[in-house]
């Protein structure tokens, strides 16, 4: 909040949170509605602010190209340190070209909200900060490469100097400098930086950036939030991202929430890369400016963490990749009575030792395996063992709509049931073609989508899949249609693993598989 302002006030649901003519006269915390019925709650820059950067940016619009945008840098780099806040975690110092680990930490802080944020947010009253999402990313040693490893919040580990306990007390019962040092001793990794983001800083990245595109294969409904998705794709604003990312009411719990929040990461650097966010010095000053109060870090990574940005500008979402410590018990009981997670501490051990090496957790694919033919009218279950072959989507993450295709009443409803019952997602009712003189059924998919096509074609004997402008997947439905079979997927990186399912190995994936396929 702003040192003029710290109430909270209640704005027009109508008016978006990046919108430069809103917040032209405001400081503090912003409250409107959302169509959940919560609230938008957006950063708001003191005048003092928005003056120094008028004046930066006259100033630099007398110079040439060159001063002008050394000159913002500058001034954001200057501006970051005075703004951010700092800790003393007990972070290794480190050659800042070198490899990095950075501990970052969500907290679940409420200490400084009001009431009605605490209520709005579904935050409780509690006093006091706890850790509710804790990750090591590691910076390769040429900065080319990012792993980010979430370390699931109920982890039971060596807490040191407190005995053993889940991983996220290790925050509340020593702030900083005990999380680094707990996260060191389970990891085996020198953590060289510390941020810490609170809720409202979540939010504020999010609508900066322009908002998130989240996917979810199962039904979302939690009771304590008031949050319900059906499965399908997103675009979600800061609060209901924040939802999203903090919800545990799908089966597997805290390990699903890991999921969506690693999901959420890489939609926001996907935006942020495809923005030039990083590169461009005016996108990055208004990232900066709605963020960096509610971020603290490190004393060394505070002096310049835009700097650290700006490193990492060249990295796309293929250089990103995300894992979580193979787990050996998802279900311990632990001696104070507790439900925690057990690691799987050979594989995990073995995972850190690759990460500290820079060895990459997902390997290129060969150009040859990446080639496919035409899809175009092609049958694509003609052969069903060929077509598994190369099956990399599972069902439980694709989307389809169903057309009919035929003069036959029920047919699309009867082919939705199908689909259904195979494990796809089929959230909208079958509608109709004009004309209904379809034979042979046609799975239709947009530029970029052949791999949940595939599947969804090998699902369905006889269906040709053809490229077309379409929003999603589509299967029109022909006279030809005989029912849909179950196929299954060797490696699907994304799927969601059963409730009781333990994992003994570390199934990584890239940012890039890992953002929605609309």
């Amino acid at each position: 909040m702003s040192d003029d302002d710290s109430g909270v006030h209640v704005g027009d649901p109508g008016v978006p949170a990046g919108d430069p003519a809103a917040q032209a006269g405001d400081s503090g915390v912003h409250v409107g509605g959302d169509a959940y019925g919560g609230v938008r709650l957006a950063q708001r820059r003191t005048k003092r602010a928005r003056s120094s950067v008028r004046a930066v940016l006259v100033t630099g619009a007398l110079s040439s190209v060159v001063l002008l945008g050394s000159g913002v840098l500058w001034f954001l780099s200057t501006y970051a340190a005075g703004q951010i806040k700092r800790v003393d975690a007990g972070t290794v110092v480190s050659d800042a070209r070198g490899a990095l680990n950075i501990l970052l930490v969500g907290v679940d802080k409420r200490d400084d909200l009001s009431r009605k944020q605490q209520n709005q947010l579904h935050l409780g009253r509690e006093v006091g900060q706890r850790s509710d999402t804790m990750m090591v990313i590691h910076l390769s040693e040429d900065h080319s490469k990012i792993t980010v490893v979430s370390l699931p919040r109920d982890s039971w580990v060596d807490i040191p100097g407190k005995g053993t306990h889940k991983i996220n007390s290790a925050y509340s019962l020593g702030g900083a400098p005990l999380a680094v040092r707990t996260v060191h001793n389970a990891t085996g990794l020198d953590i060289n930086h510390y941020i810490e983001v609170n809720v409202l800083g979540f939010i504020n990245v999010v609508d900066a950036i322009g908002g998130v595109s989240v996917c979810t294969p199962v039904a979302i409904n939690d009771l304590h939030t008031k949050f319900q998705l059906q499965p399908g794709t997103y675009e979600l604003d800061g609060i209901k991202a924040l939802f999203y990312a903090r919800t545990r009411a799908t089966a597997r719990s805290d390990l699903d929430r890991i999921d969506r929040q690693q999901q959420v990461i890489s939609a926001l650097l996907q935006r942020a890369l495809s923005g030039g966010t990083l590169a461009n010095p005016a996108k990055l000053a208004a990232l900066a400016g709605s963020t960096l109060k509610t971020l603290t870090v490190d004393d060394a990574l505070a002096k310049d963490v835009l700097g650290l940005a700006g490193q990492l500008k060249d990295v796309s979402t293929d250089d990103v990749t995300f894992a979580t410590v193979p787990i050996a018990n998802v279900d311990y009981k632990a001696p104070t009575g507790e439900s925690a997670v057990l690691w799987d501490k050979a594989a995990a051990r073995d995972l850190f030792k690759r990460i500290a090496a820079d060895d990459p957790l997902v390997k290129p694919v060969p150009a040859t395996k990446s080639a496919t033919p035409a899809p175009s009218a092609t049958p694509s279950s003609s052969s069903s063992s060929s077509s598994s072959d190369a099956l990399t989507v599972p069902p439980s993450r694709i989307a389809v709509r169903v057309v009919n295709g035929t003069a036959v009443n029920g047919l699309g409803a009867r082919t939705k049931a199908d689909l259904v019952r195979a494990g796809f997602q089929v959230p909208s009712a079958p509608g109709d073609t004009r004309p209904r003189d379809h034979v042979d059924t046609t799975v239709r998919y947009p530029a970029g989508r052949e791999d949940s096509a595939r599947t969804v074609a090998a699902a369905i004997p006889g269906a040709e899949l053809r490229e077309a402008d379409v929003p999603g997947i589509e299967v029109i439905v022909g006279t030809k249609y005989t029912g849909v079979k179950k196929v299954t997927v060797k490696v699907a990186p994304s799927a969601t693993p059963s409730a009781a399912t333990p994992t003994s190995t570390a199934a990584a994936k890239t940012a890039t598989q890992n953002i929605c396929k609309k």
